[in-house]
């Protein structure tokens, strides 16, 4: 009997289907998705990960499975070896290289992405002049800016942003020691990416107090320059940066076009990163859109971690007024908070904003927070910020439409009121969103485009031919559209 050679490729997409069946989809998708099988040598099997970030959270969450999986298909001797790619910042033009790590030696790990310290010269007494304090203090003596409030304890966690967040929390516990620096932080407008960059500068604070941590926004640094330079103290501008810790810069894509700025900050970065000194940094949009960078600049972007905020679905909106309201020691009922969840998915910030708009006319008007008091502040406050069209929204509509909970029009019950309403949900997340079929069956019961595809044609042969029918999706169109 002739016996077939294992591939690397053939073994690692083996793993993959059991470790698919143990998991949820968006993990599997951030954490597996990536990996690259690239060898087999008798019973070790070595696959790539994008970082050593990632090597360690596979080793801390994923390890017992991993183990499992490989046990399975190469016997109680398969062994797992991870290639872990990282760039040699100390020399710029060098190519992305390869380290081996066995899973059973993880303390044994080096990350060659960190420089050797360069020596300071402490001897030179000489007063550093301090940007944020009036001139003549005798004493380097930063604030750090940070805002209690955003911290991490406050930070609702949820697959839109789990990423960074782990990340974020990597980097207090060891700042300028982990292989993601820089951590670069990117989203679009409200979506949490400042509150972040807080929440890890009070953390460091809370874990190394001796160390100087500064938050301070691109537009305050690129002034100070402006001043350093009219009043002809410009090293003693960089001078001053060069002795922070840990610098956290909000908003760099406001440095675009601003070729100065960009040059001194790319001398201060390479200071700090050179000295083992964390920086972090926000951005509205990931460093391959950047534009008006200067390219040099860019690619220290790239050293670290970029990791991305992304829009919170609706069990995160829903978390995030749970925790406000606690903490402002609000209560409010059930179905009011998922109105507004359900009403508002663009950003935390009008979330939030909502939030606040509904306490305040309550408290101002000694009216109770009900439905209906919610739902005109809502209309008000949707119709004024342009409302985007959310499948989340569709299902609730259609859920009190037909007084039918979504988690039932989400099941798998075969019921005809249920069906129809599973059906209508479907139809008009296709005509009135942007996602594709695949996504609206997620949303819609777990069910493949082709179930979406038949739902549509279902919907549309009906509204031709039964009135009353035609009826209900006038009224749902309206009620959608409003």
């Amino acid at each position: 009997m002739k016996v077939m050679n294992k591939t690397a490729t053939g073994v690692w997409n083996n793993c993959l289907q059991v470790i698919k069946d143990n998991i949820n989809q968006q993990s599997y998708k951030t954490w597996f998705e990536p990996i690259e099988a690239i060898k087999l040598e008798k019973n070790v099997l070595t696959i790539q990960v994008p970082s050593q970030f990632f090597y360690e959270w596979l080793e801390e969450h994923y390890i017992h499975l991993l183990k499992k999986v490989i046990k399975s298909e190469l016997g109680n001797a398969g062994r797992l070896e991870y290639s872990i790619v990282m760039d040699n910042n100390s020399q710029a033009n060098q190519q992305p290289y390869s380290i081996k790590v066995p899973t059973s030696n993880k303390s044994d790990v080096k990350n060659p992405s960190v420089a050797m310290p360069v020596n300071i010269n402490n001897d030179n007494t000489k007063e550093i002049p301090n940007p944020f304090v009036v001139p003549g203090l005798k004493k380097l003596n930063v604030q750090s800016q940070l805002v209690d409030s955003y911290s991490f304890e406050n930070f609702v966690e949820g697959d839109c942003n789990r990423l960074a967040r782990s990340a974020g929390y990597a980097v207090a516990s060891k700042p300028g020691k982990t292989s993601f620096n820089p951590l670069l932080i990117y989203s679009e407008v409200g979506l949490g990416k400042t509150h972040l960059a807080h929440a890890i500068g009070l953390q460091v604070k809370n874990n190394y107090p001796d160390k100087t941590v500064l938050y301070l926004s691109t537009e305050q640094f690129t002034q100070q320059f402006i001043d350093a330079v009219k009043n002809n103290n410009h090293n003693d501008f960089v001078h001053f940066y060069q002795m922070i810790d840990v610098l956290i810069l909000d908003d760099i894509q406001f440095l675009a076009g601003k070729e100065k700025t960009q040059d001194v900050f790319f001398h201060i970065f390479n200071h700090l990163h050179q000295n083992g000194k964390q920086i972090i940094i926000t951005s509205d949009k990931p460093p391959v859109e950047m534009k008006n960078m200067e390219p040099r600049l860019l690619s220290r972007f790239k050293w670290g971690l970029a990791a991305d905020l992304q829009i919170p679905d609706l069990e995160t909106r829903i978390a995030i007024l749970q925790k406000r309201l606690y903490n402002d020691g609000i209560e409010m009922p059930d179905d009011v908070i998922e109105h507004i969840a359900y009403s508002i998915n663009s950003n935390i910030r009008e979330l939030e904003g909502a939030l606040i708009s509904i306490v305040a006319q309550s408290s101002l008007n000694k009216r109770e927070v009900t439905l209906e008091l919610a739902r005109q502040m809502i209309d008000k406050y949707v119709k004024s910020n342009k409302k985007e069209i959310s499948i989340d929204y569709i299902q609730k509509v259609i859920s009190d439409y037909f007084d039918i909970p979504v988690d039932k029009i989400n099941s798998k019950t075969r019921k005809r009121e249920v069906v129809q309403a599973r059906q209508l949900s479907m139809y008009f997340s296709k005509r009135f969103t942007k996602s594709s079929l695949s996504t609206i069956g997620l949303h819609c019961g777990n069910k493949d485009h082709a179930t979406v595809l038949h739902a549509c044609r279902t919907v549309t042969n009906l509204r031709e031919t039964d009135k009353q029918f035609k009826e209900y999706m006038d009224d749902l169109e309206k009620k959608i559209k409003s």
